[in-house]
């Protein structure tokens, strides 16, 4: 087997793939792209015109369907048509890796070149069971919590995320802020960061999207003194947000896969402070990165411990989630696959 691969990587389609702008999703495959082209291999990116990459660039669409407003009504089909512009190339590649969703699973047996799935959302039943009907598909889960979820299928490989530590500025001095970054909805906890700042007395600074929720629910506690709202952030000033904060919260309700977020606080040094669901307990090392707690009143009584924490250990401690290690882990699965498939 070669050592270099032709590999096509397919991004989602509703943003740009690049490393300054995008979901967590289009961050981590615009740095698999950007590292597997500097070790050699011959990487072809399928995403937005707009995107930037060290690959070999093909794009569909010019924009994503969140900046065209012309394939926002149909974006799922759009998507799909995305993704089968990389399987009318296949014969192309030595592996395709999709990490469009499911978007790719129903061209699995249509060609011959193996795909690897990485679903970075929970998955449901009914999408489950339709992975269940390609059992040579290789999937992989970016967490156990998220592996948890793939019991019914065999060979479910763990490969956490990883971000571009010395890309985050590090603070070695504790802010006077508490930060909530994410999309500000129930799901994500909006409403208990502000409960969490208001017991330790503490200002908070939110941003990220917001929509009804945040209108209705969360709004109306935002005073410009105590709990400041300051929008969408792009990638520059979310580093430093995240940097010159004295903690990150992430007191989150519901299940996701990983919880990137809290990588990036503390790959600059700023501790996390978390509800204990999900894949927080994989992420977060009490006393070391931060802590969590069972409930919003015990998280609160644990928010002096975690600001005492050791920025410059916090950042030391993260070497598992560096993005090296990250293309380390997808290098060998490809090679892997290829073996079973030879």
């Amino acid at each position: 087997m070669s050592d270099r691969l032709r590999i096509a990587l397919v991004s989602p389609i509703a943003l740009p793939t690049r490393p300054d702008i995008g979901s967590s999703i289009e961050q981590i495959v615009s740095l698999l792209a950007a590292e597997l082209t500097q070790r050699g291999h011959d990487v072809t990116l399928f995403a937005t015109g707009d995107s930037q990459t060290a690959a070999t660039l093909h794009a569909v669409y010019p924009r994503g369907y969140k900046e065209d407003s012309m394939l926002w009504t149909y974006y799922e089909f759009h998507e799909i048509m995305h993704v089968a512009d990389v399987f009318e190339q296949a014969d192309r590649f030595d592996i395709i890796h999709s990490h469009a969703y499911h978007h790719a699973l129903p061209f699995t047996r249509l060609v011959h070149t193996p795909v690897v799935h990485t679903y970075h959302i929970n998955p449901t039943k009914d999408i489950i069971r339709c992975y269940s009907r390609y059992p040579e598909t290789q999937v992989v889960a970016v967490s156990q919590y998220h592996r948890s979820k793939f019991a019914a299928l065999d060979r479910v490989p763990v490969i956490y995320n990883g971000v571009d530590i010395d890309a985050f500025p590090f603070q070695a001095k504790s802010g006077d802020y508490l930060v909530f970054l994410g999309h500000l909805t129930h799901q994500k906890g909006a409403l208990e960061a502000i409960q969490i700042a208001q017991q330790v007395g503490m200002r908070l600074v939110m941003a990220g999207q917001a929509g009804d929720y945040f209108h209705t629910e969360v709004k109306p506690w935002v005073d410009g003194k105590q709990v400041e709202y300051i929008g969408f952030v792009g990638v520059p000033e979310r580093n430093k947000l995240l940097a010159e904060a004295a903690a990150l919260l992430f007191p989150i309700n519901a299940s996701e896969a990983f919880g990137l977020v809290m990588v990036e606080a503390m790959a600059c040094g700023t501790p996390v402070a978390a509800i204990n669901r999900c894949a927080v307990a994989e992420i977060v090392e009490p006393g070391v990165t931060g802590y969590y707690a069972a409930d919003v009143d015990t998280l609160a009584a644990l928010i002096p411990d975690t600001l005492a924490l050791d920025r410059h250990r916090v950042r030391g401690a993260i070497a598992r989630f560096d993005y090296r290690r990250m293309v380390d882990d997808y290098e060998s699965l490809y090679r892997q696959v290829l073996e079973v498939r030879r």
